[in-house]
């Protein structure tokens, strides 16, 4: 549609000053967002439930329209040029924007509603977290909290593309335009499910592991953000045969349960499955590998009321606890698990009744 079929009816339409905005099929943009973050047509075009041919079509009408080659492709090749680059940022900032209009339309005044927008890595487990949603809660009950789940990968993209006004995900590499704050750091130790020949077995040491078929996360490699459990898997000199792997620390749980293997879990996430004999502590017990946690944000992203008031409590609420406390996974003795919100409690005895005088 042209500025002249947009304008009001006896008012001269202003004189674009970029024609490619006017001329541009936005849709374009988008068809090319998608093409990058899946690294090529054919997973491209599933994902936007096209054909194929579309997709290419579309990407040479963009690259024409904008003079420039925006990807190097051929049968083995992949790679965006440095303007194909720069375009993605944009890309990446149009639809954000987009993609949070109706922050920007939210009423100024009155009870704060609206949506938080979280994007975590599976299975976060901190009272900070935890606290900050109930009181965030208590608060503003008219306001909806919106939960994803997905990899640390994906995580990071959710906030890097402003759909997700905050993040909480473990992090390989820092990227300049987010903002990190360290929420906790979790420790991990191997454990075994009930069918296992290793299961309740005390006196183990770690190279009785030797040769065992194990589980893993797809980011338990020496590269990605689990490097110091690939570490210790390695130094275990496990089976070089993955039995099973997977994204979510549920699927790890529930494959370790099954009997497929060994498996690297947060300490203090499964520490009630030890104590209910669905899961068996195996070595090493001293000095596990430790795991930081982050909360991400966009300094540059939209976000509505509730959005900035629950980021305003959590990173209150990790300002206020030391950073002794948000460690978890330490051991007081072998094999026992620590975690400062599952604590057991300690017991009431009431005091013994009054000796009567004589």
């Amino acid at each position: 549609m042209s500025a002249q079929s947009i304008a009001e009816p006896g008012v001269a339409p202003a004189e674009p000053r970029d024609q490619v905005a006017w001329s541009l099929d936005w849709n374009l943009l988008r068809t090319f967002m998608v093409i990058v973050q899946e690294q090529g047509l054919t997973a491209a075009a599933a994902r936007l439930e096209l054909k194929q041919p579309s997709l290419s079509n579309a990407l040479k009408r963009l690259e024409l329209a904008l003079g420039v080659q925006l990807i190097e492709r051929g049968p083995r090749t992949f790679r965006l040029t440095a303007r194909g680059q720069a375009l993605y940022r944009e890309c990446t900032g149009i639809f954000g924007s987009v993609n949070r209009l109706a922050s920007a339309l939210e009423r100024a005044e009155g009870e704060i509603g609206g949506t938080v927008q979280l994007a975590l890595a599976s299975h976060v487990v901190s009272p900070l977290v935890d606290d900050t949603l109930s009181e965030f809660h208590r608060l503003h009950p008219a306001a909806c909290v919106a939960i994803s789940v997905n990899s640390s990968r994906e995580v990071v993209g959710s906030v890097f593309e402003k759909r997700a006004a905050l993040g909480v995900c473990l992090v390989r590499e820092r990227l300049p335009e987010l903002e990190y704050t360290a929420l906790y750091t979790e420790h991990f130790g191997f454990y075994c499910g009930p069918g296992h020949r290793l299961f309740g077995r005390q006196g183990l040491r770690l190279e009785d592991l030797r040769g065992e078929q194990c589980v893993s996360f797809h980011t338990d490699q020496l590269s990605d953000v689990l490097r110091p459990v690939a570490m210790l898997r390695a130094e275990a000199d496990f089976d070089e045969n993955l039995a099973g792997v997977s994204t979510h620390l549920e699927e790890i749980r529930r494959m370790v349960l099954a009997g497929l293997g060994i498996g690297a879990l947060p300490i203090h996430v499964v520490e009630r499955d030890v104590r209910d004999g669905l899961l068996f502590r195996l070595p090493p017990y001293q000095d596990p590998p430790a795991i930081d946690i982050w909360l991400l944000r966009h300094p540059q992203a939209r976000v509505n009321r509730a959005e900035a008031e629950f980021t305003r409590l959590l990173l209150q609420r990790i300002a206020d606890t030391p950073r002794g406390q948000r460690i978890y996974g330490l051991t007081r003795r072998v094999g026992l698990p620590v975690h400062p919100a599952a604590s057991p409690a300690k017991k009431f005895r009431p005091a013994p009744p009054a000796r009567r005088r004589k």
